[in-house]
């Protein structure tokens, strides 16, 4: 009933994060829309092409400066996502968690009264990104630790990569709902999602349990099985250095099993100390995943930030329709979520399951960019297939593969790395997220092909980054088979 409830609050914590950071990407077109197709200017007799775009984006540079909105969230996101991780070892993830979304909601509101305000200079825009950038950094730490805390590894993969998909979720209405009024009233597209995600903040505040041990119930094991296990899915039993084995965790003399010890509440001079950032950082496979990542996240930001005003310019939709079927892409990306953690769980490889959905990506982003606007039918088929391929490993990676080096075995079931490790992994991933919007900025007056050229080859550098763990997990399969090849024959 508790992990239940654990998933459910915190998939609508990340979903609400998510719901607030879409916005942005939908109002693009509505800040500088093509003014000529609505008529000549009202107002005066100049023939401007810029009248009815929202000033300071009214100037021909106005790709370079949304560029600087979205950099301004990301860096911050980034620079802040490092220090959270930290924090959130060290303050409880109840208030960490819920205050961190009271302040997204206000930070978020903000940018949207600067419409019925009438402002029009940019810093004041830049400010609520860089706010909203710093505060949204508590959210990711804060609820993998508690998913990690509460599910041990066996199913860990297909458990959070169904979790996972309050990303796209998350986009889906953020996208759906800054629709709404994104023609009419552009500052309620970022209030409503201000005042949501301050309300799920509060029903996080008041439901949220972080550790299994505070309601008396059994903490997950983590490690329950022998290497065989982690290189080829088959179970084995413990054994303590006394040799009583059990399934269910080490028993102690008095015939205890651990897990049974620690049904009661946590005694406070049982708590471990946190794990330090440099102490996360020698846990293997944290760096190489972490790289990886930040490669895999600037392809799928650049395309939460910039996937709305490429459908604009390339098909001429208008702005709702395609912030509508800019869904479609989020869409994929749960399907990826979901068969990437199955995959993984059942094979035992998280490096070779994104290193093969991130080879097969590279193409299909070409073909999306030549024939994807052929026709309706193939954009939908191909923003599907392009957003599963590319939201599975950032999905698997930031999920399962954090839960699982945060609990790795190197730490000896010390609890306290899961937000730290989470955040080294995510920190990194967002400088590649804050790097993937700003360069296609840059690059998008050049011509859309460059942008796309860009996304394939920071597609190929993610899987590279991955070559060395691959390689580690086929040699673990090469083994597995060999020894029970060798049973048999025994």
């Amino acid at each position: 009933r508790y992990r239940g409830l654990t998933l459910v609050l915190t998939f609508l914590c990340y979903t609400s994060y998510h719901l607030s950071r879409k916005p942005i990407s939908i109002v693009k077109s509505q800040l500088h829309p093509n003014c000529s197709a609505l008529g000549p200017n009202p107002h005066n007799n100049s023939n401007s092409s810029a009248w009815c775009s929202w000033a300071p984006f009214d100037g021909d540079n106005y790709k370079e400066l949304f560029g600087a909105l979205d950099n301004a969230f990301l860096v911050a996101y980034a620079i802040g996502m490092f220090i959270s991780g930290i924090f959130g070892e060290r303050l409880p993830l109840r208030y960490y968690l819920s205050g961190g979304m009271l302040l997204s909601g206000l930070f978020t509101a903000l940018f949207g009264l600067g419409y019925f305000w009438n402002i029009h200079v940019l810093w004041y825009f830049i400010v609520m990104q860089v706010c909203n950038g710093l505060v949204q950094t508590t959210g990711w730490p804060a609820v993998v630790a508690c998913v990690g805390n509460w599910f041990g590894k066996g199913k860990r993969g297909l458990i959070m990569g169904i979790w996972n998909s309050h990303t796209s979720v998350g986009n889906i209405l953020g996208s759906l709902i800054a629709g709404v009024w994104v023609s009419s009233a552009w500052g309620l597209s970022f209030i409503v999602p201000g005042i949501i995600i301050a309300a799920v903040g509060v029903l996080c505040f008041f439901f949220l349990v972080e550790y299994p041990e505070d309601v008396g119930c059994s903490p997950p094991l983590h490690h329950a099985a022998s290497e065989e296990e982690d290189a080829g899915g088959a179970t084995t039993t413990a054994k303590d250095p006394e040799g009583v084995t059990s399934n269910e965790g080490t028993l102690s003399s008095s015939g205890q099993s651990s897990t049974e010890r620690s049904d009661s509440p946590k005694e406070p001079g049982e708590e471990p100390e946190a794990i330090s950032f440099l102490g996360a950082l020698r846990i293997p496979g944290v760096v190489e995943f972490s790289l990886c990542l930040l490669f895999a996240k600037l392809v799928s930001y650049t395309f939460l930030y910039w996937l709305p005003l490429y459908i604009v310019n390339v098909a001429h939709f208008g702005a709702k329709k395609a912030g509508d079927l800019s869904t479609l892409f989020d869409v994929g990306g749960i399907l990826g979520g979901i068969f990437a953690g199955l995959i993984s769980d059942y094979t035992g490889g998280r490096a070779t399951t994104c290193c093969v959905m991130l080879v097969i990506a590279a193409p299909m982003l070409f073909l999306y960019n030549h024939v994807g606007q052929n026709g309706i039918g193939t954009s939908i088929a191909m923003l599907i297939v392009c957003g599963a391929l590319v939201n599975g490993p950032y999905a698997l990676i930031t999920t399962a593969v954090s839960a699982d080096l945060g609990t790795h075995e190197s730490l000896k079931g010390n609890a306290k790395a899961l937000s730290t490790v989470t955040a080294i992994i995510d920190g990194t991933g967002s400088v590649g997220a804050a790097l993937g919007p700003l360069l296609a900025g840059i690059i998008s007056p050049t011509g859309w092909n460059n942008v796309f050229y860009m996304l394939i080859a920071a597609d190929v550098s993610a899987c590279l980054l991955l070559a060395r763990v691959v390689v580690k997990e086929v040699r673990g399969w090469c083994g597995s088979m060999a020894r029970k090849r060798g049973y048999k024959e025994f």
